[in-house]
């Protein structure tokens, strides 16, 4: 994962204009409060990435954890939402050591493709020790392995057209197909995973798992999961 955090600790391109990101941030904030059972629900962000609109967010639960592993990324969230005291910024370090039981949601999204499966199954460990009995954790972004980058194409360009930044969707595509992105994607790769395995995983780590009908974000070619602590057989 380190490979992936250099590359968004750094300035990248993975948007192809401002109406990009802030309509990507805006519909994840949206699909989030939807998992939000309770104003006062206790919600972690793991591996938040920049958050734009977690002040949406925050405002529909009790306390927002913005948990991000890239440093300059997590400077810049403790400055953007310092005034917000509803929202705490924390290294995956700091969510390591938090007391167990405390969070009601989780929310890990569009992560799972940038971890090693080992890392992937140490975060769902602690994240199932974070979690209260009755919370739940939302996996979502999840990458299959029969959908390549032409959906993903295919999906920013129906989000752009929608929109209206289909022509910015356009030449950021070929900016990406030349930038780092492309390289380390090539390099690197993205894990991908079936519905079998991914719910093979949950449940090794103690978790009841199923998928959603909609994945969060405007990418139906990929999956969300909603994952519970599995009931402690005596």
């Amino acid at each position: 994962m380190d490979d992936w955090i250099d590359y968004y600790d750094s300035t990248h391109t993975i948007y192809v204009s401002k109406l990009h990101r802030d309509l990507h941030f805006q519909i994840i904030a949206r699909d989030i409060i939807g998992y939000i059972s309770a104003s006062d629900a206790t919600v972690l962000d793991y591996a938040c990435g920049e958050a734009l609109s977690a002040g949406q967010v925050a405002a529909a639960c009790g306390k927002l954890i913005l948990a991000e592993p890239a440093p300059g990324v997590r400077g810049r969230l403790i400055a953007r939402f310092a005034p917000n005291t509803k929202i705490r910024v924390r290294s995956l370090d700091d969510v390591r050591k938090m007391t167990e039981q405390s969070v009601d949601l989780v929310i890990m999204n569009s992560v799972a493709q940038y971890m090693t499966p080992e890392e992937l199954d140490s975060a769902f460990t602690v994240i199932r020790r974070l979690l209260k009995p009755s919370g739940k954790l939302v996996l979502g972004d999840v990458l299959r392995p029969e959908v390549g980058m032409g959906r993903d194409v295919t999906a920013l360009l129906s989000f752009g057209a929608r929109h209206g930044f289909l022509k910015d969707a356009l030449v950021g595509l070929i900016s990406t197909a030349l930038s780092d992105y492309r390289h380390l994607r090539s390099r690197v790769g993205l894990q991908r995973y079936s519905e079998a395995e991914i719910t093979a995983k949950l449940t090794a780590a103690g978790f009841s798992a199923q998928r959603a009908h909609t994945n969060i974000g405007h990418n139906r070619w990929r999956m969300t999961f909603i994952a519970r602590p599995a009931l402690a057989r005596g």
